[in-house]
């Protein structure tokens, strides 16, 4: 539909709408350009309402944290959607199970069951999106996965329909799952284990201290860029960049980390075409290299 077509359908939601929404401060990379639509769900009622007025006639991404996320320079011809105040919700259930809403920081909900005395959730405190998105992708880090503490998730289908998902019946594998595409996570809810708060909060800072040692912080990055492949290899996949790619490679201002390859940065104004030729480049000299073929951990947007 034309953005005047969708002005018009969607006019009850202008409050919370915007048209030509630039994107660029809404992910970490601090790249992108515009999007058709943007809109802010605050509440369950509203986001249903929007999904069935759209009836599945437009492209729909989930905007969380931008933590793993790559947009476009061009308009983002579709929704983007952002889940607003009321998935932000994080309350305990009896002594040891955590519901959060999936616009929740991982690190919050790390703090969360911390302040709670429940133990499962420090690796959580590394990690720098939503619960929505490291339901998605599996996140985790320190041999540590989401699917570790999950147990289940209420979703929503783009033509409104909710659905709660026991985690017992979802296929969890490295960085990805069997959930639809089609489903927007809308909240979840842990199992942790009760035990010592100081010492909870020990491993904690232990956890944050071995990851800023090792990985690029208040910069303009977007995390892991591929994944290790773990079916294919022993190595990590930093090791196999390393022995492949010259580490001063770069595109106008997007850079490889120089604390750790995995981690692409803009050091600047790199733009989406440089930070993309610098992925595919990376990804190409890793193939001819090694013969591993890499799959991307970041979510491009185009």
């Amino acid at each position: 539909m034309t953005i005047n077509e969708l002005k018009k359908l969607l006019v009850e939601f202008e409050e919370n709408l915007e048209f030509e929404k630039n994107l660029k401060k809404k992910n970490w990379f601090n790249i992108g350009g515009k999007a058709k639509v943007f809109y802010k769900a605050n509440n369950l009622n509203s986001l249903i309402k929007f999904l069935k007025k759209l009836d599945n006639n437009e492209r729909l991404f989930i905007i969380g944290a931008g933590s793993n996320t790559l947009i476009t320079d061009d308009l983002y011809d579709g929704v983007v959607i952002k889940l607003g105040k009321n998935f932000n919700n994080i309350s305990l259930l009896g002594d040891n199970v955590v519901i959060a809403g999936s616009s929740v920081l991982d690190k919050t909900l790390s703090e969360f069951a911390m302040k709670n005395s429940l133990s499962g959730f420090e690796f959580l405190s590394c990690i720098p999106g939503t619960v929505g998105g490291g339901i998605r992708m599996n996140a985790g880090c320190f041999e540590r996965e989401f699917k570790d503490i999950l147990l289940s998730v209420q979703a929503i289908d783009k033509i409104g329909n909710v659905v709660t998902i026991p985690a017992k019946d979802i296929k969890f594998d490295y960085r990805k799952n069997d959930l639809s595409e089609n489903f927007i996570f809308l909240s979840a809810s842990f199992k942790g284990v009760i035990g010592n708060k100081v010492e909870i909060n020990n491993e904690i800072q232990k956890l944050k201290f071995k990851k800023e040692k090792n990985q690029p912080t208040k910069i303009k990055t977007s995390g892991s860029t591929f994944k290790n492949p773990v079916l294919q290899t022993n190595k990590k996949v930093w090791e196999l960049i390393k022995e492949s790619v010259p580490l001063d490679t770069s595109f106008g201002d997007a850079h490889i980390s120089e604390k750790h390859c995995n981690f692409f940065v803009n050091k600047g104004n790199a733009s989406f075409k440089d930070m993309k030729n610098l992925i595919e480049f990376v990804s190409k000299k890793v193939l001819e290299k090694t013969g591993i073929s890499l799959e991307k951990e970041i979510k491009i947007l185009e």
